[in-house]
Order: C-alpha cells, then structure tokens, then sequence
C-alpha cells in the first residue's frame, strides 16, 4: 500500500478496491476518524499524532491522509533513522551522483534559469517565480501565484547530560515521541498553533546512535507547528510540555540552538515561513500540487520537483524520482 501512494498519482493500482477503502477513509478529517476508528484514548492520541504531521487542523477534510500514510509505512517498514545523521543519506546519494560522472555545486545564488535542455528545479513556487517567472506563461504564473503555504515550524537542538527522564518507560524506547496528552488536546493545539500547549514532536537518535553525541551524552531535537512566518518565541512553551511528561528534563540540558520560521527559511528558502511541506497539505494542494500539471511547467525542459511536488514532503526522494520519470518520458527516452 505505501508503494501505491508513493507512486505516480496517474496509474494502475494492484488493488484498485484496498486503495480506494484507503482513499475514502484518507478524505476524512482526522479528529473524526480517530473517534469512529480507533478504540481507547492511547489509540486515538496516537492517530492523532501522526495526523499532525499533515500541519492542518485535524478538523479539516482529508488530514487523515498524512496520518494513514505514516501508520502503513510504520506496520510495514517502521521509522527508521539515518546513522550518523540526516547528512549521511546526502552524502551517499552525492557519492552515487558523482561515480556516474555527476557533479554537484553549491553555494551559488540562482537568479535566472541556467542554460541546459534539462532542468529539474528543488524549489517551490515562489523561487520558480522568481528565477524562471520571465519564461513561464502568464496562465502558468498565475496558478502558482494561488499556491498557498502552510503553518512554520519552530525548532530546538539539545545537547544532554543524560537521556531525557521520561515518566512512560515507553518513551525511553521511541527514536521519535509526540508530546501532546489526549486526542482533543492535540486537536486543539493544532487548531490554534498557540503557545500555551503546543503539541509537540521530539527525537532522541542517539539512544539508538551513539555517533550522534559523545559517550555518555546525548542529543535531542524538538519542533512545535507555528502561524506561517511567526516571529514568537516558543521556547518555554516546547519546554513546558517536555517537562510535563519528563520531570527532570531541564536539568539535562547543557546547551540549546534554537531556529525560528525565519531561521529555518534562511537556512533553506525553501521552508517559506518556516512551512517544512513546501506547501499547504490541503485538499487541492495533497495530490495536484503545485498545480495539475504537477512536475511539468509551462517551459519545455523545465520540470518542478521537490516537496511542493506529490507526493508531498518527506523523506522518500519520490518528488524527485517521478520528475525524472516524467521528464525521460517527454525526451522519449
């Protein structure tokens, strides 16, 4: 099943009816679908979780997709992380690019379309715009002025003396903890994106890495959802709720870096207003996003990819992977 939904939004599926079951139930909202589904409020907390990682209200109509989704890839895959860190899957695919005779460049400001017959464009719709606006069409331009952004995000990096004292012995065992108590009060926060209890994901790789800190020491991650382009600190607030459920974890802290909806966008201008989907998650964005043409643009040779493609954001290199098919096709190759 996540084959079918990573896969290209036009083809046969195997089994058309198990994937159409999927996609009625991925229609619904999430907070509705946690109550007529999942039985106990562990379950429904749970559901409610993974639905955040939508960034959408879980009153709205399809959040439940990005929930379903994760729960397969987690029946049938689990949630692996990358030893030694996020950086080592860019360095081994840069490593596989460069045996082909690839080469990659960075540091440079892209300000107008390079000269080549190909070009497959990581960016959203708002670099596209700036970079290439002047060879698009004025229909084109238009749809992707309507593309709509979607909540930031507002992220803390530990450094730790000890692993975090979790009260639930269950989360000692978690690379990945949602913080956010009961179903309505993860809805809530969802809906509001306030400050006062804001749900929260959180990492702990190095209990299962120990490349990631030194011996005897830890890391951690923590990021809330927050207004697109918010300038409020949430600090205290991540803070609040980690303590909430792990008494002692200030006492572990020995440094923190902190990155802001404005920080994360610097870093990445593809994270507009700190939004880390590349684009609202909503019903006309899920599937044909940016716009129906999906990959392709109104300039022969120049195909879209990236998360503001389907299937989405993540970390499953599919965007990527359809464009180049899309784009070999058109070649004839």
């Amino acid at each position: 099943m996540t084959e079918e939904i990573l896969g290209p939004i036009l083809h046969i599926p195997r089994s058309p009816f198990v994937l159409a079951r999927f996609g009625l139930s991925a229609l619904l909202p999430a907070l509705s679908l946690a109550r007529s589904h999942f039985a106990g409020k562990r379950a429904q907390a749970l559901f409610a979780g993974v639905s955040t990682h939508s960034i959408l209200p879980l009153e709205t109509t399809a959040s439940a997709a990005v929930g379903l989704t994760m729960i397969a890839a987690g029946h049938t895959k689990g949630w692996p992380i990358l030893r030694g860190g996020a950086q080592t899957l860019t360095d081994a695919l840069v490593r596989h690019l460069e045996n082909l005779g690839g080469r990659v460049e960075n540091g440079h400001d892209v300000t107008d379309l390079p000269l080549s017959d190909l070009v497959l464009a990581d960016i959203t719709p708002r670099q596209l715009l700036r970079i290439a606006g002047s060879h698009l069409s004025g229909d084109y331009r238009n749809q992707l002025e309507r593309f709509r952004y979607g909540a930031g995000a507002f992220k803390i990096d530990y450094a730790l003396s000890a692993p975090i004292p979790w009260t639930a012995r269950e989360c000692q065992r978690a690379a990945t903890v949602h913080i956010g108590g009961s179903l309505e009060e993860i809805a809530q926060a969802e809906r509001t994106l306030s400050p006062n209890k804001p749900f929260v994901l959180l990492g702990q790789p190095s209990l299962f890495d120990s490349s990631r800190a030194p011996a005897g020491q830890h890391t951690a991650w923590a990021y809330c959802h927050v207004p697109n382009g918010s300038t409020e600190d949430y600090v205290e607030s991540i803070e609040r709720q980690i303590v909430r459920y792990a008494p002692g974890f200030r006492d572990c802290i020995l440094s923190r870096s902190v990155s802001s909806p404005k920080a994360l966008e610097s870093w990445n201008p593809n994270l507009v207003g700190g939004d880390i989907l590349g684009g609202a998650m909503n019903v006309r964005q899920l599937l044909f996003r940016p716009t129906c043409s999906l990959y392709r643009t109104s300039r022969s040779g120049l195909y879209l990819c990236g998360a503001s493609t389907p299937p989405g954001g993540g970390v499953h290199g599919m965007c990527g992977f359809h464009a180049a098919k899309m784009a070999l096709a058109d070649l004839g190759l």
